[in-house]
């Protein structure tokens, strides 16, 4: 990552349907040189995609809630319904879990599941407590987001651009 990487990435962000010619024009710089960088970027695995960014709370779902989940271990080698790799395929199931991530402390796995109303939140748990393999559930309504999932600062950091811990989005 350097400088121009950055700012390829800043522009992206602000505007993702700016095409190849017009990001060469607006950095200065030759469009085999956009196009080269945008392929060296998804090479690495910087950049994992280009679809559109979906506001769940727009799509009808605005409760956000974490969910930590105490998971039935399973033994070495046995084919028992634990572990993690059973429930984060019953997870990849329920449309409303957004993600869920392997995790140290209290928790064996947090996810972050939407809901259309704290009524349908409880649903929401029940499908996920519906696998054998989840033997706890402590849920932790979100109230607001205060600083949304953004990757940009890192990846300014990264290229050497970051003026603070506050720079970009």
């Amino acid at each position: 990552m350097d400088e121009l990487d950055g700012r390829l990435l800043a522009l992206l962000r602000d505007e993702p349907r700016v095409g190849v010619l017009e990001a060469s024009r607006r950095l200065g710089v030759a469009r085999g040189t956009v196009q080269a960088r945008l392929d060296r970027l998804v090479a690495r695995g910087v950049v994992t995609g280009w679809g559109p960014e979906l506001d769940p709370a727009a799509l009808g779902y605005p409760v956000t809630a974490f969910l930590s989940l105490e998971i039935q271990q399973a033994p070495s080698g046995a084919s028992t319904a634990g572990g993690h790799d059973a429930v984060a395929a019953h997870l990849a199931t329920i449309p409303e879990v957004l993600e869920a991530h392997t995790t140290t402390g209290g928790g064996d796995l947090v996810a972050r599941v939407v809901a259309r109303s704290n009524t349908d939140l409880q649903r929401v748990i029940d499908a996920v407590l519906a696998s054998d393999a989840v033997v706890r559930c402590s849920t932790t309504i979100a109230l607001a987001t205060q600083v949304a999932y953004r990757t940009l600062p890192l990846a300014l950091a990264a290229a050497g651009r970051a003026e603070g811990s506050s720079a970009g989005r």
